[in-house]
């Protein structure tokens, strides 16, 4: 139903009033030219008709209204309808078409509102498509950056300038674990974190001069400022750092700004003891040769005299071969750390030795000429190898088999050993050539493969992994070999990298959003709750009384940072009570005593998980009897849990 508009009335009593003025003065008119007579006729023959007039008036005025209600509707309606229809699109997202009503203009500026409209909506699909588009790049930059720094061989901290941590990669993460004065309970995660303070590992002031310095060279104009520091970290070990600047994206003629750092980490400890090592047998080296050389020089010129009796002579003989085995000895000394140095300076790689063996029987397979099988390899064993060199080794050799002792079928094993990985190339020998005579001395000549030329050695790539290398006959089987004592992997590293490759979705690594963050913005008072990081632990016990006896028996936690939960950064322990553990409790959380025997106590779990939380926000269920398991071992650990807890 219409609804009534006000303006039609109006119109209908104004035009209604019109006639009626109209009427009244045209009867007036009439009136005053007419006699006496012909004023008594006329009002004798309207007299009692006089109310014809009025109702044809009235009836009048239903038609005039009408036709001014669709006047009203068709000239004045439509286009205010039209006005409300297009504020409506143009203040919302709302996607449909408008009627045209009214007048052909305004039917014309229908039609223009909605090409108008269509036209609104294909620009504002482009640029979703448009926005949509970048950030897929975007993510995919991410994700290949992400990846790229997973991958990389060097430990990779980026962090902005308050030292909040906002991107690192595996590497580091595994470096961190090894810097961490509690690895068999937080594993490093107290350490290296998205949003975590770099300062909890290297001092503040070294840091911040290494930013002074690159700001200053920023402000000097050079293009690619760097610093490079070395510290020592709380555990003892010594890294070297190198910094560089992460700048902003330069807007016109504005210069870019520092907004981070990044760290690219060494540990050096171990080359820092090699060369102490080896600086003080070099030391020692020259001051007891110096004494050794005199004791020599000594003894000969007294041997000189012609008149030296037999006792004195077999006593400064004695004396020379004393000193000349002593000076052997520190030759050879030397020696050796030369080598571990050399060992430890070559790039060596974590390979799976399955790997290994399969890249071996491609390289040898693609010379030629030779069948290559794999028998009793041991698919658990990570080596740490260079295995270019390697695989040349295992090619040349091969090779040199099938030409000089016409070998067509050779064999690869690998097997642990006594602290080293055995890795055999075997074949069972021609009767037309005798194994045992031509193959002596290999490791000496330099190696020659598939047309390839190098001055490398079997010995000197065996040098290189600090290894060992021999020929050998089984002789039960008849079966001879070469074999390769490789260096294995370490523990906590093949731990590691077995774990990326089960990983079915990469850790989240980085949080570029991060770049924002100030000592301001994490002001409790001032942040969204979006905007704080949050530890959330729960708490398993032996029961319901942490202030008379019940302790602690596991304590796991998980970070939030920005809003994104943070599954690779945990903290998950065990925890001994040095109690026993009640069996009504067990069924609920499904602890028994043989899962903690042998686990951290609580005063070496609670500070590693204190520097976990370290500037978040607690987060808990019932947290009143988790925080009380913790505030009740203040006193033994020394660790006061101040932060601030959300139920």
């Amino acid at each position: 139903m219409r609804r009534f508009d006000k303006r039609v009335a109006l119109g209908i009593a104004l035009i209604g009033l019109i006639c009626l003025v109209w009427l009244g003065a045209t009867g007036g008119l009439i009136w005053s030219t007419l006699d006496e007579t012909g004023r008594s006729i006329l009002k004798d023959t309207l007299g009692e008709r006089i109310m014809l007039l009025l109702v044809m008036w009235a009836v009048s005025l239903i038609a005039v209204g009408s036709a001014l209600r669709f006047l009203v509707s068709y000239f004045m309606t439509a286009p205010a309808r039209l006005a409300e229809e297009a504020q409506v699109l143009l203040g919302t997202d709302v996607k449909r078409q408008l009627v045209p009503t009214g007048s052909i203009e305004n039917r014309r500026l229908t039609d223009l509102f909605n090409q108008l409209v269509q036209q609104r909506e294909a620009l504002r699909d482009e640029m979703d498509a448009r926005v949509q588009e970048a950030a897929r790049n975007t993510e995919q930059e991410k994700n290949r950056l992400a990846a790229l720094m997973s991958e990389l061989t060097k430990s990779v901290v980026v962090c902005n300038l308050d030292g909040r941590i906002l991107l690192y990669n595996n590497r580091a993460r595994m470096q961190f674990r090894a810097l961490s004065q509690a690895p068999g309970v937080a594993g490093g995660g107290e350490l290296i974190g998205l949003g975590r303070s770099v300062y909890g590992v290297f001092d503040r002031k070294l840091v911040m001069h290494a930013l002074e310095n690159i700001q200053h060279r920023l402000q000097r104009g050079a293009s690619a400022p760097s610093a490079q520091f070395i510290t020592t970290t709380q555990t003892g070990q010594l890294l070297r750092a190198q910094m560089a600047p992460v700048r902003s994206v330069q807007v016109a003629d504005e210069p870019t700004k520092m907004t981070g750092f990044v760290l690219m980490l060494d540990n050096i400890t171990r080359e820092f003891e090699a060369q102490s090592r080896q600086d003080h047998i070099l030391h020692t080296l020259t001051e007891r040769s110096r004494a050794a050389l005199g004791n020599m020089q000594a003894a000969l010129e007294v041997l000189e005299y012609p008149d030296v009796e037999p006792d004195m002579r077999e006593r400064l003989l004695t004396v020379l071969r004393e000193e000349t085995e002593g000076l052997g000895n520190r030759l050879r000394e030397l020696k050796s750390s030369a080598l571990d140095s050399t060992v430890l300076r070559w790039p060596l790689e974590d390979m799976l030795g399955a790997d290994l063996v399969a890249a071996a029987i491609r390289r040898i397979e693609a010379l030629g000429g030779l069948a290559v099988v794999a028998t009793e390899v041991d698919d658990s064993l990570w080596l740490k190898v260079e295995s270019f060199s390697l695989l040349q080794a295992l090619s040349y050799l091969a090779e040199r088999l099938r030409q000089e002792c016409v070998i067509n079928t050779v064999q690869l094993r690998l097997s642990m050993g006594t602290g080293r990985a055995q890795l055999d190339l075997c074949w069972i020998p021609s009767a037309a050539k005798l194994t045992d005579k031509v193959v002596p001395g290999w490791e000496h000549d330099p190696m020659r493969s598939g047309g390839e030329d190098t001055s490398l050695t079997i010995q000197d790539v065996v040098e290189r992994h600090g290894g060992a290398f021999w020929f050998e006959r089984e002789v039960d089987t008849g079966t001879v070999f070469f074999r390769f004592l490789l260096p294995l992997a370490a523990p906590q590293e093949q731990l590691d990298t077995s774990s990326m490759v089960r990983n079915e979705s990469r850790p989240e690594y980085y949080d570029f959003d991060l770049f924002q963050a100030s000592a301001q913005s994490r002001s409790l008072e001032d942040s969204k709750l979006s905007e704080l990081s949050f530890t959330v632990f729960d708490t398993e016990t032996t029961g319901l009384d942490p202030a008379n006896g019940d302790e602690i028996i596991q304590l796991a936690a998980v970070r939030i940072v920005n809003g994104k939960l943070l599954r690779h950064e945990n903290f998950d322990q065990l925890v001994d009570p040095k109690r026993n553990i009640p069996a009504i409790t067990i069924p609920i959380h499904g602890i028994t005593p043989e899962m903690v025997r042998g686990q951290p106590t609580i005063d070496k779990v609670l500070p590693a998980f204190h520097q976990f939380a370290q500037d978040t926000v607690l987060v808990a269920h019932n947290a009143a009897f988790d925080m009380r398991c913790l505030q009740v071992k203040e006193k033994v650990t020394g660790m006061v849990f101040d932060h601030p807890v959300m139920d």
